[in-house]
């Protein structure tokens, strides 16, 4: 009698079982065999079960008339939140009143004066040109407001961040304990907590900054944490060996370690900042992100570009001046603060010379001869560009038939085929994916995550919302690859590009849906485009790095042996790059998703629309609901697209 028998290998375990990713299908299906069954009978249908959520509009609707009850007498608003309204008002006020009383002339000096003291003759004439461009834009006051608020949130975001970052550091518990708190507050959208801080605050300047500080502050925590926790293990013992106290050891060792870490926190603070500026706009903080939110409201793409691009010159400004100072401690080069003296006093002592001249003059406001109108030509262009590609272009037709195709042939079958899904066989491919490229931890919680949303009861919106992100990025991904591949290859392409991408990287993402809405019109496929066009850049810098990080000696031997571009290009960069792509696909994800949230603004429906929905008629049940349901999804994204450590990789 015959005998059915496995290819075995040494050890005399069958091959297929050896494999780790059969392993794990194998145990997985077992899974699946003993709880699909069950689950499909005890509910059947693709929907998720009603039996599963959770309501929370009542208690949600609770807390929301109760804080609106109590606004004006509950000693907690009176004698915490309602001073806590007023030092941020006043700290707003007090700075802005200082920027114009200072003047253009002044301002632009001791910026310039700044960026040179700390960073290079270079950085300081970038500085100047930036702020000499506001003016010529006509956005001098509007850049100020903006400036104002951005002093006050960066300070509070870099007090409260680097105070949360140093007890993680010092505590593993804390730190345990602070980093899901942390990673939901850097998903959750910003419009899903501005509700919440207008119901405390109200519209205006205070709900704006706390708004910021929530959205800034967490990249500080992360990074001083990070920092003080790597301090070199042989530096401490030294210390301590010298009988120093624990306070000691944290101010001469520990923290001047951490001093690059620290600083690079107070960069990316910096950024998230300024990035919340249109954000913030809808609930009166004014500045440029008022007058870039008014322009979307009316689709003025001149009037959205000429403050879209202050925004974006005081980000490349305020990135390469914090970035270099950070560069410098690192490498243990001379601090600013071990600088001559006389250096900052002729500094300062130019900055009130100019600010008293400008005084005297009476030239502290920016004269508006000197305003350069660039939203007519702007307007014209796009006018010219609707006229001539909206629609009727032969062959290849218009922008809107593009979207209208993109809808259709795309995101329509997308979301019907992940609707249609039973709700179990979802979870399960969610269950494959993540496990496949990590640990059953990760699995797990993508899993949970996902189950969550069901629970949340708007398990229907959030496949809309998949659909979009999925279609997004799987666009982003082969237009980003493409690019990235001709840049790492050119080193003339990539420094022509290098300008375009810090363009597209610091441009808020409100700007990008005006010029949008304009060529492809109002509904999804407008927001996927927003959206693809805002994470593009982050996928094209870390392809294109992982692939000229290469080692060379590799790529030589493949040549010596014959091997064409495309060769080398599939067989060695890509293998040897890998991890820099799976980062560019988990940083994609993430990126389209925070935009297509936003793309509710603009018909992108879904979860987007009701956050917005929830921000704009007050609504906290739907706003706070939609936006915990997109945390869950860009946890559960974030688990299937990056892959754990191999060292994690042993327990899985």
């Amino acid at each position: 009698m015959a005998t059915l028998s496995f290819p075995t290998s040494r050890t005399g375990k069958p091959r297929v079982l050896k494999s780790r990713a059969a392993g794990k299908l194998l145990l997985l299906a077992l899974f699946a065999a003993v709880l699909v069954p069950w689950a499909a009978t005890r509910w059947p249908g693709a929907a998720w079960p009603h039996e599963l959520t959770v309501d929370l509009s009542k208690p949600l609707a609770d807390a929301s008339n109760w804080i609106i009850d109590n606004r004006d007498s509950h000693p907690l608003f009176l004698y915490f939140f309602g001073y806590l309204s007023n030092a941020v008002v006043l700290s707003v006020r007090a700075v802005y009143l200082t920027l114009l009383a200072a003047g253009w002339a002044g301002v632009t000096a001791f910026a310039g004066l700044l960026a040179w003291r700390v960073a290079g003759v270079r950085l300081a004439a970038g500085t100047v040109a930036a702020l000499l461009a506001c003016g010529a834009l006509g956005m001098w006051v509007p850049t100020m407001q903006t400036l104002a608020l951005m002093v006050v949130a960066v300070l509070a975001s870099v007090a409260v961040g680097a105070v949360l970052g140093l007890a993680a550091g010092l505590s593993g518990r804390l730190d345990r304990a602070l980093r899901p708190v942390l990673d939901t507050m850097q998903v959750l959208p910003a419009f899903a907590y501005l509700l919440p801080v207008v119901l405390v605050f109200g519209i205006g300047v205070p709900a704006a900054a706390l708004a910021t500080v929530i959205y800034a502050a967490p990249p500080m925590a992360r990074l001083t944490a990070l920092g003080v926790r790597a301090a070199d293990a042989g530096v401490m013992e030294a210390v301590e060996s010298f009988g120093a106290t624990f306070r000691q050891r944290l101010l001469t060792a520990r923290l001047p370690l951490a001093r690059k870490e620290i600083m690079l926190g107070v960069n990316q603070t910096i950024m998230m900042a300024l990035s919340m500026v249109v954000i913030a706009s809808m609930i009166g903080a004014g500045g440029l992100g008022d007058r870039v939110y008014q322009a979307l409201a009316s689709v003025d793409v001149g009037a959205a570009l000429a403050a879209g691009i202050p925004i974006v010159l005081l980000a490349i400004a305020l990135d390469r001046v914090t970035a270099a100072v950070g560069e410098r401690l690192g490498s243990g080069s001379t601090s600013t603060a071990a600088r001559p003296v006389a250096g900052w006093s002729t500094a300062a002592a130019v900055t009130a010379a100019v600010v008293l001249a400008g005084r005297l003059s009476d030239r502290l406001a920016w004269p508006d001869t000197w305003v350069a109108d660039i939203a007519g030509p702007v307007n014209t262009v796009k006018d010219w560009m609707v006229d001539h590609l909206y629609s009727g272009v032969p062959v290849v037709g218009g922008t809107a038939d593009w979207a209208a195709r993109f809808t259709t042939w795309v995101l329509d079958p997308v979301r019907a085929g992940l609707q249609g899904l039973p709700w179990w066989g979802l979870l399960l491919i969610v269950a494959v994916a993540a496990w496949l490229i990590g640990t059953w931890r990760t699995a797990l919680t993508a899993v949970l995550a996902m189950a969550a949303i069901g629970v949340l009861g708007v398990w229907t919106p959030s496949l809309d919302t998949l659909s979009q992100v999925l279609a997004a990025v799987a666009v982003t991904l082969v237009i980003g690859f493409a690019t990235a591949v001709a840049a790492a290859r050119s080193t003339r392409f990539e420094r022509l590009l290098r300008p375009v991408l810090d363009v597209c990287q610091t441009m808020p993402q409100f700007v990008y849906l005006i010029p949008v809405v304009a060529l492809f019109g109002v509904g999804r496929a407008p927001a996927a485009a927003a959206a693809v066009i805002y994470a593009l850049p982050a996928v094209v810098r870390i392809i294109s790095q992982g692939l000229r990080q290469v080692d060379p000696g590799a790529l030589e031997s493949a040549r010596s042996l014959g091997a064409t571009g495309a060769q080398q290009l599939r067989q060695v960069q890509l293998p040897l790059a890998r991890r820099a792509v799976l980062l560019a696909v988990n940083q994609c994800v993430v990126l389209v998703l925070a935009v297509v949230v936003v793309g509710g603004l603009v018909g992108g429906g879904a979860l987007g629309y009701n956050v917005v929905f929830g921000l704009a008629q007050g609504d906290l049940a739907t706003g706070l609901v939609a936006g915990a349901a997109i945390v869950c999804l860009g946890l559960m994204l974030d688990r299937v697209t990056q892959p754990a450590e191999r060292g994690a990789r042993k327990g899985a």
